[in-house]
């Protein structure tokens, strides 16, 4: 089967297009979305990268907290911006991959209504106590809270939060009850478990991380796959639950329409910067390890992310608040 040359050339200058306006991208600051609350990990990644981009591709990076929803207002709203490379998004696991199962309905598809650019990593999750309760690891923990049928409470920065998630993933894996307590943010949960109100709180890492090297919570499993240089703390994996490595994750991605080659100098150029000495430095103190996926990998890791918690988020019985 023949084709007119039309339709070559056509293809053919589509292509040089889409090429020349990667080239000259970007010509004014790109606004990046971070649709969660400041000073939390999201933030922190955004602007650690923003700040990197900013210096090497001779624009500002801008990045701009719009949070509400568990990360889907922000979400939303660059899903449904031009697919320019001037409006891009922290995404995560909460609003891409938790936040879907959570609700009958969905404002949009988290893999097919995106552009996903690069994954930037993540904190694991952290079960923390305060340090009066007798448990000094997980092993004496659970055999506590067996002794104690849902006296126990723990406290998680939300439902259907990552720490939320865990624990509930926990419990059931271990065989024992405890009450959870949501609170709005990981804040309040800290200061109640340190107070004495809670007895332990699933959180992230970086979160409670300096409440633990201060001795004023006592951590006892965090969900990495092997233990962090900077902190002395079992993993689940190694205490027996394999199936509770689980780093939070949070990520760069636009609008799905979004030009390959604009997607591919991104996603090349967050990986060096995370890679950078002074960046990793300030990441390691966090638990954070530093993705380093292309896009088609990430694209597909966020795929089996959503099909991941899915089932989790339905078995915790949690719902959108």
């Amino acid at each position: 089967m023949t084709f007119p040359r039309s339709i070559f050339l056509l293809g053919f200058c589509t292509t040089l297009t889409g090429a020349a306006h990667a080239q000259s991208w970007p010509a004014r600051p790109v606004r990046i979305i971070a649709p969660f609350a400041a000073g939390g990990s999201a933030d922190l990644l955004g602007r650690i990268t923003a700040g990197k981009l900013s210096e090497s591709m001779g624009q500002s990076f801008i990045v701009e907290n719009r949070p509400g929803a568990g990360g889907v207002l922000g979400s939303e709203l660059v899903a449904r911006s031009a697919p320019d490379g001037y409006t891009l998004l922290v995404s995560g696991v909460a609003s891409h991959a938790v936040a879907p199962a959570l609700a009958a309905k969905f404002p949009f598809d988290p893999v097919k209504d995106f552009a996903h650019i690069a994954l930037f990593g993540g904190p694991p999750s952290v079960l923390a106590v305060h340090p009066s309760l007798p448990v000094k690891d997980l092993k004496a923990f659970i055999a506590f809270a067996q002794s104690k049928p849902r006296e126990l409470t723990y406290g998680s920065p939300g439902n259907g939060t990552q720490g939320h998630l865990i624990a509930e993933l926990f419990k059931r894996s271990a065989g024992f009850d405890m009450q959870h307590i949501p609170y709005k943010g990981a804040s309040g949960a800290v200061v109640d478990v340190m107070a004495g109100h809670t007895h332990a709180i699933s959180t992230t890492l970086t979160t409670a991380g300096a409440q633990i090297r201060a001795g004023r919570l006592r951590a006892l499993a965090i969900s990495s796959a092997a233990r962090l240089p900077d902190y002395d703390v079992a993993t689940f994996r190694e205490a027996g639950f394999p199936d509770l490595v689980a780093n939070i994750w949070f990520s760069l991605s636009g609008p799905a329409a979004l030009s390959p080659e604009i997607v591919n100098r991104l996603n090349s150029e967050v990986r060096r910067v995370l890679q950078l000495p002074d960046v990793r430095a300030r990441l390691r103190p966090e638990g954070i390890e530093p993705g380093n996926l292309d896009a088609k990998a990430f694209t597909e890791f966020v795929a089996a992310e959503v099909k991941r918690w899915a089932p989790v988020v339905k078995a915790s019985g949690a719902k959108a608040d």
